[in-house]
């Protein structure tokens, strides 16, 4: 009986191995996270997928599916199977006076997605008026939450919806709730989740930043106050062994407690053009934020309690002020698109250019705004281009090292008289989703393990 058990043990490890696989399928115990928001799970720009390609097939990369989807710069997010994309979709019917811009009035739409085929689930609609300036679509990529979505358009509508179904839980009107105006290029700072709150960037006088319920949208707190909201999305850290809520604003990078909104501690800061729209970036006890027109900032944040101070400011041709696409840091060294389109290489805690570089995006000089969105996977960058490349490159303190390359989508936005993409990627389940203004797509970055030798 023993010996016949012994026999039988490999059997049954097969079989039960063999269930798993039919229940769980061959990669669930490998996947990676999904990319529920923008920047991914912790918003760090960081892929921490395995089994990715190092090169792309000879063919180009492998598209799985394509969704036609209207304008906008949100980028998608991924969620238990599912693919969330916000768009503008305009009244086609509608006739403006000569000198107007158009495409101007239509609704917004939060469009979910199969995440397996690409087929539409569900679409939740709703009338827009554009009054801002590039009125392409929502700038926000939604924010998944369990079984919520959150959803902020181009003009404040902001949107939680049941994110199986897109029924409607709530919603507020963020000009209309707190008396103000949407930024001249929109509401753009995406909302985050902390606990039970949803922060928002509202606008507006002590309103600046508001908590609300993320359950019901009722106001728990309101905070601060600055000449315009500007574009940077609040985020969390944890310095002096306090969590603390970091608004980065035209006149300021303030710091609050969570919460109830009570102020920790500013540093003055003077936006051009009310132009804020990196998100500060922290390493120890530094931080650092910059823009539009070659500012620059770092803060030296207080070890013992909640407090912070300027080390220094606005230096000539140091740091990165980056317009559209958020900075990545790797061991000291800061790596971006400065406003002039060139790619640098920084030393993060003194702002000293190291190298540029205009190679990402193939220009002959520096192209005004340029912009490539980078995330990093395993010791290597992924770089998604405003000309619709697809590119996996080295980053180092030693320059940009181009690996392989290959054109994904085409530009259908013009800014500064070219065509461009400007929605951030998303990377889940080894797979990579992209959008412009006309579709959404999913390519298939999987590598394939080699055959079993016999």
């Amino acid at each position: 009986m023993h010996k016949s058990h012994d026999s039988l043990t490999p059997i049954l490890a097969l079989s039960v191995f063999g269930l798993l696989v039919s229940i769980f399928g061959p990669d669930r115990g490998c996947r990676g996270e999904d990319w529920p928001q923008w920047m991914g799970i912790n918003r760090d720009n960081v892929w921490r997928e395995t089994g990715i390609i190092d090169s792309f097939p000879q063919a180009g990369a492998k598209v799985l599916w394509r969704q036609p989807v209207g304008g906008g710069y949100a980028g998608p997010a991924v969620s238990n199977g599912r693919v969330y994309v916000a768009d503008f979709q305009p009244d086609q019917s509608v006739q403006y006076p000569e000198g107007q811009k158009r495409n101007s009035k239509g609704v917004e739409r939060i469009v979910c997605l199969d995440e397996a085929s690409g087929q539409i689930l569900w679409k939740h609609v709703y009338p827009v008026n554009y009054s801002i300036s590039y009125p392409a679509g929502p700038r926000c990529t939604p924010t998944v939450d369990d079984e919520l979505v959150y959803t902020l358009g181009a003009q404040g509508n902001l949107y939680c919806l049941d994110a199986k179904n897109g029924s409607p839980k709530w919603s507020r009107n963020l000009p209309a709730d707190y008396s103000t105006k949407p930024a001249i290029w929109g509401y753009a700072g995406h909302p985050l989740v902390i606990d039970d709150q949803l922060i928002c960037i509202a606008g507006g006088v002590n309103s600046l930043v508001v908590a609300l319920d993320k359950h019901s949208g009722q106001e728990n707190w309101r905070s601060l106050s600055s000449s315009s909201q500007g574009y940077s999305p609040p985020m969390l850290i944890n310095a002096a062994g306090t969590r603390q809520l970091l608004i980065f604003h035209p006149d300021g990078v303030s710091s609050l407690r969570p919460d109830d909104g009570a102020h920790y501690w500013t540093v003055d800061y003077q936006a051009s053009n009310g132009s804020v729209i990196m998100s500060p970036i922290k390493s120890g006890n530094h931080l650092y934020a910059a823009g539009y027109t070659n500012k620059n900032l770092m803060i030296k944040l207080s070890e013992d309690e909640p407090g912070a101070t300027m080390l220094w400011q606005d230096i000539p041709k140091a740091g990165i002020s980056p317009v559209n696409v958020q900075p990545f840091l790797h061991d000291g060294t800061l790596y971006g698109f400065h406003q002039d389109g060139t790619c640098l290489g920084i030393e993060f805690k003194t702002g000293r250019r190291i190298w540029s570089s205009v190679a990402p995006l193939q220009s002959k000089r520096p192209l005004r705004t340029g912009t490539a969105f980078i995330v990093r996977q395993a010791n290597r960058y992924w770089l998604f281009t405003e000309n619709g490349d697809l590119v996996i490159a080295n980053l180092t303190p030693e320059g940009y090292e181009e690996l392989d390359r290959t054109h994904v989508l085409d530009p259908t936005d013009v800014a500064f008289g070219r065509k461009v993409v400007w929605a951030a990627p998303a990377f889940a389940n080894r797979k990579i989703f992209l959008r412009n203004g006309r579709e959404c797509i999913c390519i298939d970055a999987s590598r394939k393990p080699d055959a079993v030798k016999r």
